[in-house]
């Protein structure tokens, strides 16, 4: 079994936490910066090692939305094609969008097969805690990804039962659409993602160039404006990718799952995808903004103190880039 794990790999030491000058935590990962055409800079060796896309998939999945047509049959705006390709922090801002995503395609809240989790937001976590609120499937960080998935099949005239199971046709067009755009020519592992629903893996390049072709398409463009005009509908309360989309000149990034962070400068037609080998998200963050500054994309505000619970600053947070 042991040896059946080794990937052959060599991820490189990218972020290092200094407590008074002395390392106390490291962390390992890759990124790989492409443009359409070839591959421009690497960090890291990672052999080709497919990784499984988790939440970075959902601008991919979403797709199919405006290929199918939904987008004007339904008339979406900007904030509901975003809430569907949103890792959401369930606040109240996501979790009515969802509602109004549901009613709008006349579907119950109870088809949803994303299942129930803690929103993402330490502030809805707190005042649910503080009012006794029900924790319900629309708080799931996928819910609007479920939304989408099942008026698909509605539209389509697909079972709405079954949509999460890999045979179901919605999750065979899905994964003929995200191998289409990913430039994907070798079949790779599938599982299921946390949500329930099949997730694909491949190589990070080809995560960059599938990214390159929505975000850098003209075919896309309302899922583009979905992420530069909506930041906060992407992400919310502390989330990585609401930063770095809000405070850049049209850089468009999604997080996802496993140490992933995807980020496209639509202006250059250039994109890079970060993986945390430890899926560390504060090295995830600290690297990925670092990175963002380094290639003179702008420059994202993050956190690089490490700090005592009184606020004393006692060390740094650092990328070895």
């Amino acid at each position: 079994m042991l040896n059946s794990l080794k990937t052959n790999t060599q991820p490189e030491k990218v972020v290092a936490y200094l407590r008074d000058g002395l390392i106390e935590q490291e962390h390992f990962g890759f990124v790989v910066r492409c443009d359409k055409q070839r591959v421009l800079e690497k960090i890291g060796d990672d052999k080709n090692y497919p990784f499984y896309l988790r939440s970075c998939a959902k601008p991919l999945q979403a797709t199919l939305l405006l290929d199918y047509g939904l987008d004007e049959k339904f008339d979406l705006s900007e904030e509901e094609i975003a809430i569907c390709c949103a890792s959401h922090a369930g606040e109240k801002v996501h979790t009515e969008l969802v509602k109004q995503l549901l009613k709008k395609f006349d579907i119950s809240e109870n088809r949803l097969k994303c299942g129930i989790h803690t929103p993402i937001s330490s502030t809805v976590q707190k005042e649910l805690v503080r009012t006794n609120g029900e924790i319900t499937l629309l708080h799931n960080n996928c819910s609007g990804k479920h939304t989408m998935m099942l008026a698909i099949c509605k539209e389509k005239g697909w079972d709405m039962d079954r949509y999460n199971e890999m045979a179901h046709p919605l999750q065979i067009a899905i994964k003929q659409k995200i191998y289409e755009l990913c430039d994907v020519k070798t079949e790779y592992q599938i599982t299921k993602d946390g949500c329930g629903v099949p997730i694909h893996s491949m190589p990070l390049a080809n995560i960059v160039k599938g990214y390159l072709n929505v975000f850098c398409n003209p075919k896309y463009v309302k899922i583009k404006n979905a992420f530069l005009n909506n930041p906060y509908i992407i992400g919310g309360e502390n989330r990585t990718d609401t930063k770095i989309i809000s405070q850049g000149d049209g850089l468009v990034a999604k997080v996802g799952a496993g140490g992933l962070c995807v980020v496209v400068n639509t202006k250059l037609g250039e994109g890079f995808v970060v993986k945390i080998c430890d899926a560390n998200m504060e090295a995830r963050e600290v690297l990925t903004c670092d990175l963002i500054k380094n290639i003179h994309w702008g420059e994202i505000e993050t956190c690089h103190d490490v700090k005592t619970l009184h606020g004393e600053k006692i060390g740094e947070i650092i990328s070895l880039i």
